[in-house]
């Protein structure tokens, strides 16, 4: 390591660290590549700066013109290899939106999917809730069509008064124009206009005592005054902005953002983050992931100017440090939530790190492996050879990758008298993938059962020439997790008191409810079609019909012969269809 230190150019860039397996481990970025490198590798650090560098076999680097451009790749490096000690915006929270969508005929929905192409985006609301409320009351006011699907007649919107019924009428999109322009205004906190009219109606509505449609209006006026009420925090202008608070300790960087939307709070997030040598450095990787997903406002209040310098540079914003009034005093607001916030959560974030991070180290002394941050495991299902399934679930940093998560259908034609022949297909399939793929393999493989399925795992392995370590999970009597074969057969008794086990059995409970979920949900569905297609009167497109309207045979069984007849179905098909559910029960 200190003769490749050597080698390293005094240039800004951006550096990779990298483990035993040939993972990026960690990704960053400096003004001073050799000065930056030389800093780890020399004298001592914390505890979990010492324990990343550990874990670093080799680095690289990239040489960049700027410093700017070195942390462009940085940012591009962290979403392409996903480093776990890197901060990361993936599987973070997303916030809903309400969106005027860019079609023909526009309406308007929830989101949650942000992109450059969407134009006419409001929010970010604190939860889907307030979303949902505001897109009522917007419904109710603004004709835009509701359906996701123009129908061949008019819905009861239409005779509400709430859709143009654009199925049946030809809409001028300049009519749909003055409509967004009515509807940006509104949630811009512009209500006069739609309240004076609604107003003028209630009193129409009374004066022919028509009652109960002038409260109707009342309820609408008290909704408008109730998504538009002022807060104590509440600037006079009307500029989109975000006020971001940070601060830091000797371990931990938090931040605290409150979106400010027609003058008030909306909406915050927070985030806690460990950092290694630079503490401000997480700060800004997760704001660059941040507004790279999420629409900039046209201004940014922070109390750390110059670390967001870069972002002003990059995105079409404006960012400003206050000194004085009430954009001051609400910084100060973000400021203080984030020293909260520092105070309050450090010692939980030890104690999940011990959590994960000491579990995976304790494992990995056990079955004498380096510390597995990947983990694989697989679990069988099947009912007397029918139906038969695999589930891979993923760990990483010991906690679920459900995005990583897969289900394999096998081969039912082979003989399913035991889990080894399931085992030996669903592995076979799960790794030459992989090498076809060129992917990374996991640093861990988890098998659920005892020596003869970790047999038929390592045969696997030998024939498609890989060296990734295995180890297998048995259960008990009672079908609990009880010990850990590693690969030289050696049979390890769990503490089940200690960390390791309850990451064990996790991982042995998660990968058993996968593919029990998808066997059940394979046979139901196989089942289902197979009663269908044996009753008299039930053909192709009334089955169709039936398999989209009734998700479960339960619920086809309970459903009334209004429920069938709403679907064309004759009644003597329906009295052929309950016969015939009633005759095959299918049990869990």
């Amino acid at each position: 390591m200190k003769d490749k230190l050597k080698l390293v150019p005094q240039k800004p860039g951006s550096y990779q660290m990298i483990d035993v397996y040939g993972n990026i481990i960690y990704v960053g970025k400096a003004k001073n590549l050799k000065n930056r490198l030389t800093t780890y590798f020399t004298g001592s650090h914390d505890y979990k700066t010492t324990k990343m560098v550990q874990s670093v076999n080799t680095f690289e680097y990239i040489v960049t013109n700027t410093e700017l451009e070195a942390l462009i790749l940085e940012i591009d490096l962290i979403k392409k290899h996903q480093p776990r000690y890197n901060i990361l915006l993936t599987d973070d929270k997303s916030y809903p939106y309400i969106e005027i969508t860019n079609e023909r005929h526009p309406k308007l929905v929830i989101t949650r999917t942000l992109s450059k192409t969407k134009k006419h985006l409001f929010g970010p609301y604190p939860n889907v809730k307030a979303a949902r409320d505001t897109l009522d009351l917007l419904h109710k006011l603004y004709p835009l069509r509701k359906c996701h699907k123009l129908p061949k007649e008019p819905c009861l919107y239409y005779y509400l008064g709430q859709c143009l019924a654009p199925c049946i009428h030809k809409v001028d999109p300049s009519t749909y124009r003055e409509i967004s322009k009515e509807i940006t205004a509104f949630l811009k906190g512009d209500t006069r206009k739609i309240v004076q009219e609604l107003k003028q109606k209630m009193h129409d509505a009374s004066d022919v005592l028509e009652f109960e449609r002038a409260q109707e209006y009342k309820h609408t006026i008290d909704a408008i005054e109730t998504t538009t009420t002022k807060q104590a925090v509440n600037l006079r202008d009307l500029v989109d902005r975000d006020l971001i608070g940070i601060t830091h300790d000797d371990h931990h960087v938090a931040l605290n953002i409150f979106f400010v939307r027609n003058g008030k709070i909306v909406a915050r997030d927070q985030k806690l983050m460990a950092y290694y040598l630079e503490p401000l450095e997480p700060a800004l990787e997760y704001l660059m992931q941040f507004y790279q997903n999420y629409p900039i406002p046209s201004e940014i209040l922070t109390n750390e100017l110059d670390l967001l310098n870069p972002i002003e540079k990059l995105f079409k914003t404006t960012i400003k440090e206050p000194i004085r009034g009430e954009k001051k005093a609400l910084l100060d607001l973000a400021v203080l939530n984030a020293k909260e916030q520092l105070s309050a959560q450090t010692e939980h974030i030890k104690q999940q790190t011990e959590k994960t991070f000491g579990a995976l180290d304790e494992l990995a002394e056990l079955i004498n492996i380096p510390t597995p941050y990947h983990i694989e495991a697989f679990d069988n299902s099947h009912l007397f050879g029918t139906y038969p399934v695999s589930s891979m679930v993923v760990f990483k940093n010991a906690v679920p990758s459900k995005k990583d998560y897969r289900k394999y259908k096998l081969d039912e034609s082979k003989p399913q008298s035991g889990d080894t022949e399931q085992m030996e297909e669903v592995l076979y399939r799960r790794y030459q993938r992989l090498l076809y793929e060129d992917q990374k393999p996991p640093d861990l493989i988890i098998v659920d059962g005892g020596i003869h399925q970790l047999n038929t795992a390592k045969k696997v392995l030998a024939a498609l020439d890989l060296a990734i370590p295995l180890a297998g999970l048995a259960k008990n009597a009672q079908h609990k997790t009880h010990y850990l074969i590693d690969d030289k057969d050696r049979e390890i008794e769990l503490d089940p008191h200690s960390k390791v086990f309850r990451l064990l059995a996790f991982i042995q409970e998660e990968a058993h409810r996968f593919a029990v979920n998808f066997h059940k949900d394979l046979r139901s569905k196989g089942v289902y079609a197979t009663i269908l297609d044996t009753i008299e009167g039930v053909g192709e497109q009334t089955k169709k019909k039936l398999l989209q309207t009734f998700k479960t045979i339960d619920q086809m069984r309970k459903a009334d012969d209004t429920a069938y007849q709403k679907l064309g179905i004759p009644k003597k098909t329906i009295k052929n269809i309950k016969e015939a559910l009633n005759k095959n029960s299918i049990g869990d």
